[in-house]
């Protein structure tokens, strides 16, 4: 199994899209991050430029390490005692 697919980063399902819909545009490649932010701006989403910001190494691991949709957990109940 390649590499690129052993250890994808996880990111959320919106974001994923995004990414995929600039990837497939064919306006510029992953590794361009703030052009990819740019289309994603005028595609419509913002959450992709946001997600780069705040995560830009899981970013440029993920261009190579491949992306995959993060699975949520189910939430903690608050008056649970343990």
């Amino acid at each position: 199994m390649p590499t690129r697919f052993e250890d994808p980063i996880e990111v959320p399902t919106v974001v994923l899209d995004g990414l995929e819909t600039v990837r497939e545009s064919g306006e510029t490649n992953l590794q361009d991050a703030k052009k990819v932010q740019a289309i994603a701006t005028r595609l419509g989403y913002p959450e992709v430029v946001v997600w780069i910001e705040e995560h830009s190494l899981a970013y440029q691991e993920g261009i190579f390490r491949g992306f995959v949709p993060a699975e949520h957990p189910q939430p903690r109940n608050p008056k649970r005692k343990f």
